[in-house]
C-alpha cells in the first residue's frame, strides 16, 4: 500500500487522440478509460484561460486522467482548446475569446458520444465553465460541473438554455475566489432552477491544494456509487509523472480577467 502523491499515475488506458472541428482544426488530446473494466460515466474537460496558463495538464484535469478511471471506474478526456499548448504538443488554431471554441466544445463531444462513452458529463474550470454555459447542452451530455465559474462570457440566454434543458449544473464556488464568490453565485444561477450551488470553503480560484476536493465533488455526481472521499493510498502498480514536463502553469497567477 503506497500513498497517492501530486504525480502518482494509477492504472489506466491512456491514448492519445486528435479532434478535428468543423472549422477545420486539428485539437490535441487524451483519453483516459479504466484498464480492467468498462466505464460507467464520462468527463470531458474544458480548461482554464489559455491566455492565463491553462491547458489539458492544468492540476485538476491531469489528477483526474491518472486517478479518476482506477479509483472511480471514469473515463477523463481532456484536450487543448485552439491554439492552447501543453507538454502533449500544439492545437491549431488561436485562442478566440470564446468564439470559435463553440467547435472544439462541440469536436470534444461528438468523439465522447461516437466513441460510445457513457454517461458523458461536461467539466468546465474557470474559462471552460464559460465554453459548457455557452455550447455544452447537447443533447448526449447528462449535466455540467462547474469549478471556479466566473460567468464572463456565459450570457443569460445561455443561463436559460441549462434551465429549459432541465440538465443538472452543479457549480463549485470556492469561498475565496477572486472573480464570483458563493453568495453572488447564488443568485447568478438561480437563472438555472435545478442548479446546485456548492461553496467551497476555504478554497481559491486555482484549487491550489483542493483538488482533491474537486475530484470528490466530481466522483459523487457522474459515479455516485463510487465511496467518496476517494482514497489517499493504492495498493498494485503505480508510476510517478515528470513533475518538470507537468509543471502546472494554472498555479500561477491569471492576472485580470480583463484582457
Amino acid at each position: 500500500m503506497a500513498d497517492i502523491r501530486a504525480n502518482s499515475i494509477l492504472p489506466a488506458r491512456r491514448t492519445p487522440i486528435e479532434l478535428h472541428t468543423a472549422d477545420g482544426l486539428k485539437l490535441i488530446g487524451e483519453l483516459a478509460v479504466p484498464l480492467d473494466r468498462e466505464p460507467a460515466g464520462t468527463i470531458v474537460c474544458f480548461h482554464p484561460l489559455p491566455t492565463h496558463g491553462g491547458m489539458m495538464d492544468s492540476h485538476i484535469y491531469r489528477k483526474a486522467a491518472w486517478r479518476l478511471p482506477a479509483l472511480a471506474g471514469m473515463a477523463v478526456l481532456r484536450f487543448n482548446t485552439r491554439g492552447t499548448t501543453s507538454v502533449q504538443g500544439t492545437s491549431e488554431g488561436a485562442f478566440d475569446g470564446g468564439n470559435g471554441e463553440r467547435f472544439d466544445v462541440a469536436a470534444a463531444i461528438e468523439y465522447a458520444e461516437f466513441a460510445d462513452l457513457p454517461n458523458i458529463w461536461a467539466v468546465g474550470w474557470s474559462f471552460g465553465t464559460d465554453l459548457v454555459l455557452r455550447y455544452g447542452a447537447e443533447p448526449g451530455v447528462r449535466g455540467a460541473i462547474l469549478l471556479s465559474p466566473p460567468l464572463r462570457y456565459a450570457t443569460e440566454a445561455d443561463l436559460r438554455n441549462w434551465a429549459e434543458s432541465g440538465k443538472p449544473v452543479v457549480a463549485l464556488v470556492p469561498e475565496l475566489d477572486d472573480y464570483l464568490r458563493p453568495a453572488e453565485a447564488a443568485a447568478r444561477f438561480a437563472a438555472i432552477p435545478q442548479a446546485e450551488v456548492v461553496g467551497i470553503e476555504g478554497g481559491k480560484h486555482l484549487w491550489v491544494g483542493q483538488a482533491e476536493r474537486a475530484l470528490d465533488e466530481i466522483v459523487r455526481r457522474v459515479t455516485p456509487s463510487t465511496p467518496t472521499p476517494l482514497p489517499q493510498t493504492w495498493e498494485g502498480s503505480m508510476e510517478a509523472g515528470d513533475a518538470t514536463a507537468y509543471a502546472d502553469r494554472t498555479t500561477a497567477a491569471f492576472g485580470p480577467l480583463q484582457q
